[in-house]
């Protein structure tokens, strides 16, 4: 037997949660064909075959924590023997004569169910979440591009009229790595949070809210570079970054999920709505790369587009700055011919006091809100 180990993940990651077989004990495999999908704190991952060959064992099932190293499938050594090829020589015979031609017998429809499962869009790692939760991919609604079955279409249909139970469900790969990082932000960094509200009334209508945060983010950092830095709180060094690369906290079915937006000052308004959609849709899906979720300087969290005004948020370390946007809200203010009706938008940012005063946070927060008030 040839024994095939989880491969490293890379970026430190010590083990990973096997969500899906593709394969079975007995198959046939070529080399790089997926066999299973695994889960890491980062991504739903496939795990293609080192070689060609026949499975022996599945050294797993679906829901174990699997360590790096740490034996996944086997292969059988030996050639696998063809039980269906007939060996030595048969005489010859004649050949048949050719029957008359028959008109095809009419193929039984398939069933409804079956017939929606033969023509389910859904990615592998849509499959494979289906598959663990138990969820019938033919039964579930479809919201994605073109009729295609997101991750969050299947996590709706798992919870759908499903009730609590008393022993609790067990948290997935991504919100255990969440859970662990929140703990570790409590336990490293000193919060302190300023609030302030943007007058945009200025905005034209097509202008959106996030390529416009984005861009006032770049602004605060080039009036306060101490906020987009990396602290450690170990050798008390502030590392100020080169580039302003913002991490996108995006809620998705899964959890939290931080994409960053690199070298966000370079990039003209139409660069970053489209980059910002398809981080927003990278993370919906879990199909991002890994060097995607990691190395951000400052975060950004557009917590307004579901609700709440103002918020105490969490800074992650080695980051030393978060910026919160709140709903934007109707206000009377002061015009020329009297009051008139404004929109306002609510930000908070949260910093970590080791590093940043309180002088700086203003500052940085100054001229956020300097960027957004103007026209353009």
């Amino acid at each position: 037997m040839t024994v095939f180990a989880l491969p490293d993940l890379g970026e430190g990651l010590q083990d990973a949660e096997l969500v899906a077989w593709h394969v079975a004990a007995g198959d046939h495999v070529v080399a790089d064909q997926p066999l299973a999908s695994v889960e890491t704190e980062k991504a739903v991952v496939e795990i293609p075959s080192p070689r060609s060959g026949h499975v022996a064992r599945l050294c797993a099932k679906p829901g174990d924590r699997v360590k790096v190293g740490a034996p996944l499938v086997e292969f059988e050594e030996a050639a696998h023997a063809d039980e269906g090829a007939v060996v030595g020589h048969l005489p010859e015979a004649p050949a048949p004569r050719a029957p008359a031609p028959r008109a095809p017998a009419p193929r039984a429809p398939l069933p409804r169910a079956e017939a929606r499962r033969t023509a389910v869009r859904a990615a592998p790692a849509v499959r494979a979440l289906a598959a663990r939760l138990g969820v019938d991919l033919a039964t579930v609604p479809a919201t994605g591009v073109e009729g295609t079955i997101t991750q969050a279409d299947v996590q709706a249909a798992a919870h759908s009229g499903q009730p609590a139970t008393a022993a609790g469900e067990r948290l997935n790969a991504l919100r255990r790595t969440m859970a662990a990082n929140m703990a570790r932000a409590h336990a490293q960094v000193v919060p302190a949070t300023v609030c302030d509200d943007a007058d945009i009334g200025s905005w034209s209508g097509a202008e959106t809210v996030m390529p416009r945060l984005v861009r006032a983010i770049v602004a605060g950092v080039a009036a306060q570079p101490s906020l987009n830095a990396w602290f450690d709180g170990a050798a008390l060094t502030l590392a100020r970054r080169p580039a302003v690369d913002i991490g996108i906290a995006v809620d998705t079915a899964s959890g939290l999920i931080v994409p960053v937006l690199r070298d966000a000052g370079r990039r003209s308004p139409a660069q970053l709505a489209a980059e910002l959609e398809r981080l927003r849709s990278g993370a919906a899906t879990r199909s991002l790369a890994p060097d995607e979720l990691r190395g951000a300087s400052i975060t950004l969290s557009n917590f307004g587009a579901i609700g709440g005004r103002y918020a105490q948020l969490v800074v992650m370390p080695p980051q030393v700055a978060i910026l919160g946007a709140g709903r934007i809200f109707p206000v009377l203010a002061p015009g020329r011919s009297g009051p008139e009706a404004r929109r306002s938008l609510p930000l908070s940012l949260t910093f970590d006091h080791r590093a940043i005063t309180g002088g700086e946070a203003a500052r940085f927060l100054a001229a956020v809100i300097a960027d957004l008030q103007s026209a353009t």
